[in-house]
């Protein structure tokens, strides 16, 4: 990691209150003078290295995934910029991967089309099918390629996201809670996946969203904190223990409790 990958200057964002319906996402200086906007994220700034894994932790509604759409380029920010290799995001690239909470594959396909979609550079059909192949013996899905999304469990289901995103050879991956929805052994399956994965792609950089903070202690280089509503940044905190990493260790015990109480929980550990 030897310079800045993704840069956040001054980025603040607000959405409309009034009327109702579909959202217009001001970019004005001015967007809130008129009390009628809601204040997302307030002053951001933040900068992340070429090939930093960083966690992003906070209470539900303090703006985390609207930051990751900001950098992905889905939202543009009311104030400020966000910059990737020294370029204003302007808009989605295809070099940056998203991989969403809500699972976003095709039901339509099979899960080796789903993945052999990232692929569309390779002209060749048959090779296609083949790279994808290898992507999903990455993730231990080899087995069940001609299978459709809905025939998969949940924990399945986003190992083949993960299978798709890597296999598109991401610059930037951004994903927002993938785990949320899994049971807790299925979780910690999906973290070693995740730390299996990262150690392959070490240039790639990766901004992850979580409200587990053990998730954001194993797996990260660096763990963000955010508070609000509105979103700002609480503090940023570098992880120098090598992997692997367990919890049990003194010095993540003591981050860990740090982190609760910069969140607000004293008694409840």
């Amino acid at each position: 990691m030897s310079k800045n990958k993704i840069l956040f200057d001054r980025v603040s964002l607000e959405y409309p209150k009034e009327p109702r319906g579909p959202k217009r996402w001001r970019n004005g200086e001015n967007g809130s003078a008129n009390g009628n906007c809601a204040l997302v994220l307030e002053n951001i700034d933040l900068a992340i290295q070429t090939g930093e894994f960083v966690s992003i932790l906070g209470h539900s509604g303090c703006g985390k995934s609207s930051l990751l759409k900001i950098v992905a380029g889905f939202v543009k920010p009311t104030r400020g910029s966000v910059w990737i290799d020294e370029h204003q995001v302007q808009g989605p690239r295809a070099d940056h991967m998203f991989v969403f909470q809500e699972g976003a594959l095709f039901p339509w396909h099979t899960i080796l089309k789903n993945v052999s979609l990232a692929l569309n550079g390779l002209k060749d059909e048959s090779e296609r099918r083949q790279e994808a192949r290898q992507y999903l013996e990455l993730v231990s899905l080899e087995a069940y390629e001609d299978y459709y999304p809905h025939m998969l469990s949940g924990g399945m289901r986003q190992r083949a996201e993960l299978a798709r995103a890597l296999a598109a050879k991401p610059d930037v991956l951004l994903v927002d809670e993938p785990f949320s929805g899994l049971d807790y052994l299925t979780r910690l399956q999906m973290r070693e996946e995740i730390l299996y994965l990262h150690g392959m792609l070490d240039k790639t950089t990766i901004l992850f969203v979580t409200h587990d903070i053990d998730e954001a202690l194993q797996l990260s280089d660096r763990v963000v904190i955010m508070n609000g509503p509105p979103g700002r940044l609480h503090s940023s905190r570098p992880i120098e223990v090598p992997h692997p990493r367990l919890l049990s260790s003194p010095v993540l015990n003591q981050m860990r409790n740090d982190i609760y109480h910069q969140l607000g929980v004293h008694v409840a550990l």
